[in-house]
């Protein structure tokens, strides 16, 4: 008795071998299929990279200069007194220039201490008195023109110095909107051609992913993987690529 009992143990699980193989093999021929199907999918693409490059001509400038005093210790006060006569000129000088008051961005006076490690010791210490002045505009040309001008304020006995000026282009996220479309434009003309070559034309647009915006200066090449962004020219180029993928048939 026992003896049947354990044959009927063994035999029990041999009982369902045969569904055990039917289901594997079923298995496998879903992902025979399936990989089969994602081959002739991926064979039935053609990736391309499409470009577009334009010009656009700077709309917001940002000009820096700075105006500064060095003073002994003994001479902070008259230093100061100084200070504020340079602000004086310096604002009468843009108010001629019809730079307005809200395109100006002044700084508090900022003091530094001057180190002179060959000066011997008793030496009375020297700072050195500095306030900046930002203008922002939207006027570009004007105040380009104001910022090659300074010399007007050195001769009237400030010390000042242009710190930068940069020049970008505020419309930048409305146009990268009709770069794409003209990338994917290029990209889709690219592909044709490719296509047509090995006897083929192209379907649908399966996939589209947009790279950096480049903004270089007029002409430059010098493109970065993280993208560009140059300031110093009013003109520039606006470069944008995209790759995309087509259908075959």
């Amino acid at each position: 008795m026992a003896t049947e009992t354990n044959k009927n143990q063994i035999l029990k699980p041999l009982q369902f071998a045969p569904y055990i193989m039917a289901s594997s093999l079923i298995l496998c021929t879903i992902i025979a299929s399936w990989t089969y199907y994602r081959a002739q999918s991926l064979s039935d693409a053609l990736s391309v990279t499409g470009s577009v490059r334009t010009g656009v001509v700077s709309d917001t400038v940002k000009w820096k200069g700075v105006f500064s005093r060095t003073v002994k210790l003994s001479g902070l006060k008259a230093g100061y007194a100084k200070m504020e006569s340079d602000l004086f000129q310096v604002k009468v000088f843009l108010k001629a220039k019809v730079v307005k008051d809200l395109e100006i961005d002044i700084s508090p006076v900022f003091m530094d201490q001057v180190y002179d490690y060959n000066q011997s010791s008793g030496t009375e210490r020297e700072y050195t008195l500095s306030q900046n002045i930002e203008i922002n505009s939207k006027d570009v040309t004007r105040i380009t023109e104001v910022a090659k001008n300074v010399q007007q304020l050195i001769e009237r006995g400030v010390i000042f110095s242009t710190g930068g000026i940069e020049y970008s282009y505020s419309k930048l996220s409305e146009l990268r909107v009709s770069l794409l479309e003209d990338a994917i434009r290029d990209a889709q003309a690219r592909a044709s051609k490719i296509a047509e070559a090995s006897g083929k034309k192209i379907g649908s647009l399966r996939s589209a992913s947009s790279g950096v915006v480049q903004v270089l200066s007029k002409n430059s090449n010098e493109i970065n993987d993280y993208g560009s962004y140059d300031m110093s020219k009013i003109e520039k180029d606006i470069m944008l690529t995209v790759k995309a993928s087509f259908a075959l048939r």
